[in-house]
C-alpha cells in the first residue's frame, strides 16, 4: 500500500498510521474489512468494533481530523438552567428519541447563543449516521457534532436525563402495609416475619436505598429502628444526616431481616450482637461495595429487638489519584510532597472518623507506586482497591497484627497501616518506617501536635518517634459554599471574624459570603466539602524538643517552633478558605478549636 494514496482515500487511516497509534498490517487489514462490509462502517468504528482499540483515543483523533469540536466541562458548562431545558426539550419528545440518546450515545448538550434555532449535539462517535437524525426529531434544522468521550457522556447523561431508581418506582405502585403480630411473651412470630420478608415491597425499600444514596452521593446509609412499627432512613450527605424515608406500619426487625439476607457475612436470627457484612451492587454501570454495620440497641417496646444498622458507600469513582485534589494550602503542600518523597520514614494522617483521612492516604500512595516498588497495605476493612499495591487480608486465621508482623519478612518498599490502635502495632509500624521503608499510617487525635503525645503515651520511645516520622498531617473536611445561592454577607459582623482568630488585616481584605440555600443544595446553603490541613513537618528543631523530652511532650513548644517555620493550623487553613470565598467564617469555627 502507498501512503501516499492512503492519505487520499482514507484520511483518517492516514492520520493514524502517521501519528504510530495503528501499524500498517493493521490498517491494511482493517480496510480489507472495510471494502467488504455490509454495514457500511468507517474505519474508526472497525478499529473499535474488531480490533478493541481504544474507543476514545481513535475518535478523539477522528474528531481532529474532521475538526469537531471536543466537549470539556469547562467549555461547555452545564447550568441548571440548560439543563432543565434540555430535559424537558426531552422529556416532550417521543420516547423513541430518549432511547436514540441512550443506546447511541448522542445528546443534546447546548442551544447555541448565537443561534436561537441552532442546538450542538455531543455524540461518542461523530461519525455515526444517527446522530444526524437526532437534531431533526427534536425539532432543529441547524446544529453542530462535537466529540465527548465515553466516560464523559455517561455523567452528562446522567445529569440531563437522570435514571429512574426502578425499586422506588416499584415501592410507589405496591404500597402494601406490613404487618406482623407480636405478643410481649413470645416476642415476634418468626413465621410471619418471614411471610413479611417474602413480600416485595421491603426489599425493593432497601435496594431503592442503596441506588438513591449512590446517585446523591451520600457516604453512609442510616437504618433508624423507632418506637411503633417504624423505621427511619437517613443519608449521610456532605457530612451531615439528612431524612430520607420513614417505613411505617412495619417492624424494625423486618427491614433489618431484609438487609441481613441481601449481605454477606451476616445472620438474620442474630440479634444480640454486633455484626459486620458486605453488600456489592452494578449501580448504573459501576460496581459499587456497601459495608454494612449492624449494633443492637435499646428500644421502648420490650417485646422488640431493635438493632440499628449503617451502611458505608464505597464507591472506588470517588478515590482521588491526583494529590493537588486533595486541597493542600502552599506551605502544606510542599512539606507534604518532600515527606512523601523520601526513601524511607512515617507519613502519619490524623483526624476523627469521616475526615478523609483515607482518601489523603491514598493519594499519597498513588504518588509514589510504580512497578519498580512492592507496595503493601494492611487495613481492616481494605475499604478502596489500589492499583499497584498488594492489600493484604484480615480475616479469622491472619488479625491486623498477624499480618504487619508478616510484612516485615515479605520484602517491601512501602507500607500502609490502616491505623495504629495500640503500642504493638504502632511499634511495628515504627520499626518499618526507621528500617528503610516509607511508611503511611493514621491516628485518631485532635491536631498534629497531640499525635505525638499520643504515640508518647502508647509507650513509644520518644528518640524512636523523632526520627521515624517525616510529617504528621491533622485534617478536617469543611463544607463548601453552594456556588449557585451563595451571596455576599450584608451586615456582617467581623467581630466574629476578629474573636475566631482572624488578624484585623484579613478581616478588612477579605469579602464575607454567607450561606442562603437553593434546590441544587437541598437549601442548606452548602454542596460538596473541601479539606483543610494542618502539616508538622519534622525539622531538626523538631526532632531536638522530642528527644529532649522528659516524662511529658510538650505539645505547646512544639507547635510554636513549627508556627515559626511556617505550618498553618487547621483554623488558619480554613480562614484562607473563607478568604477565598469558598466557605463561611461560622463553618470553620464549628469544625476547628482555637488555637
Amino acid at each position: 500500500m502507498a501512503i501516499e494514496s492512503l492519505e487520499q482515500t482514507d484520511k483518517v487511516g492516514y492520520w493514524l498510521l502517521r501519528k504510530g497509534l495503528i501499524d500498517i498490517n493493521t490498517l491494511e487489514k482493517a480496510l480489507q474489512i472495510k471494502k467488504n462490509d455490509r454495514a457500511r462502517r468507517n474505519l474508526a468504528q472497525i478499529l473499535v468494533q474488531d480490533f478493541k482499540f481504544d474507543h476514545d483515543t481513535i475518535f478523539e483523533e477522528v474528531a481532529a481530523v474532521y475538526r469537531f469540536d471536543i466537549y470539556t466541562p469547562e467549555k461547555y458548562p452545564l447550568t441548571e438552567t440548560e439543563t432543565e431545558k434540555i430535559r424537558e426539550l426531552l422529556n416532550k419528545s417521543p420516547e423513541e428519541v430518549k432511547n436514540l440518546c441512550i443506546e447511541a450515545k448522542i445528546v443534546p448538550i447546548k442551544f447555541d447563543p448565537n443561534q436561537k434555532d441552532k442546538i450542538i449535539i455531543a455524540a461518542i462517535d461523530p461519525t455515526n449516521r444517527l446522530t444526524h437524525q437526532l437534531p431533526a426529531s427534536l425539532g432543529f434544522r441547524k446544529y453542530e457534532v462535537i466529540f465527548i468521550k465515553k466516560k464523559d457522556f455517561d455523567e452528562v447523561l446522567n445529569k440531563i436525563l437522570p435514571p429512574e431508581n426502578i425499586f422506588l418506582k416499584m415501592l410507589e405502585e405496591v404500597p402494601e402495609q406490613l404487618q406482623v403480630e407480636t405478643t410481649q411473651e413470645a416476642g415476634i412470630d418468626e413465621a410471619a416475619l418471614e411471610a413479611e420478608i417474602q413480600k416485595s415491597t421491603l426489599i425493593n425499600l432497601v435496594e431503592g436505598a442503596l441506588v438513591e444514596g449512590v446517585r446523591r452521593g451520600a457516604s453512609d446509609i442510616h437504618f433508624v429502628p423507632q418506637s411503633g412499627m417504624r423505621t427511619e432512613i437517613h443519608f449521610r450527605i456532605d457530612g451531615n444526616l439528612t431524612l430520607w424515608y420513614v417505613q411505617e406500619n412495619t417492624y424494625p426487625e423486618a427491614v433489618l431481616s431484609v438487609i441481613k439476607d441481601r449481605a454477606r457475612g451476616l445472620d438474620r436470627f442474630e440479634r444480640e450482637k454486633a455484626q459486620d457484612g458486605f453488600i456489592q451492587r452494578n449501580i448504573d454501570g459501576h460496581i459499587i461495595r456497601f459495608r454494612v454495620s449492624i449494633l443492637p440497641m435499646v428500644g421502648t417496646e420490650l417485646s422488640s429487638k431493635f438493632e440499628s444498622c449503617v451502611i458505608r458507600i464505597l464507591d472506588d469513582r470517588k478515590v482521588i489519584t491526583d494529590i493537588r485534589k486533595i486541597g493542600f494550602d502552599g506551605p502544606a503542600y510542599d512539606a507534604f510532597m518532600k515527606a512523601i518523597s523520601k526513601p524511607q520514614g512515617m507519613v502519619i494522617l490524623t483526624g476523627p472518623t469521616g475526615s478523609g483521612k483515607s482518601t489523603t492516604l491514598i493519594a499519597a500512595l498513588y504518588q509514589v507506586i510504580d512497578p519498580t516498588v512492592n507496595v503493601l497495605t494492611v487495613e481492616d476493612p481494605v475499604e478502596y482497591v489500589i492499583k499497584g499495591a498488594r492489600q493484604l487480608k484480615i480475616g479469622p486465621k491472619m488479625d491486623f497484627e498477624q499480618a504487619l508482623r508478616a510484612i516485615l519478612r515479605h520484602d517491601p518498599d512501602i507500607v500502609l497501616v490502616g491505623e495504629m490502635r495500640d503500642k504493638e502495632t504502632a511499634e511495628i509500624a515504627i520499626k518499618l518506617a526507621n528500617t528503610g521503608h516509607l511508611t503511611f499510617s493514621t491516628l485518631h487525635t485532635n491536631d498534629a501536635p497531640s499525635a505525638i503525645s499520643r504515640l508518647f503515651k502508647m509507650g513509644v520511645e520518644p528518640f524512636l518517634i523523632a526520627y521515624a516520622i517525616n510529617i504528621i498531617v491533622a485534617q478536617r473536611l469543611i463544607r463548601k459554599l453552594c456556588e449557585k445561592c451563595k451571596r455576599v454577607a450584608k451586615n456582617f459582623d467581623k467581630e466574629i471574624a476578629l474573636a475566631a482568630g482572624m488578624s484585623e488585616k484579613d478581616v478588612k481584605e477579605t469579602t464575607f459570603y454567607e450561606a442562603v440555600g437553593c434546590p441544587a443544595c437541598s437549601n442548606t446553603g452548602y454542596k460538596g466539602r473541601m479539606a483543610i490541613h494542618e502539616a508538622l513537618y519534622f525539622s531538626r528543631d523538631i526532632r531536638r524538643l522530642i528527644v529532649k523530652s522528659g516524662t511529658e511532650i510538650d505539645e505547646e513548644a512544639i507547635r510554636m517552633q513549627a508556627k515559626k517555620e511556617g505550618m498553618l493550623t487547621l483554623r488558619e487553613s480554613g480562614f484562607l478558605r473563607v478568604k477565598a470565598g469558598l466557605t463561611t467564617i461560622e463553618e470553620v469555627v464549628a469544625s476547628t478549636t482555637e488555637d
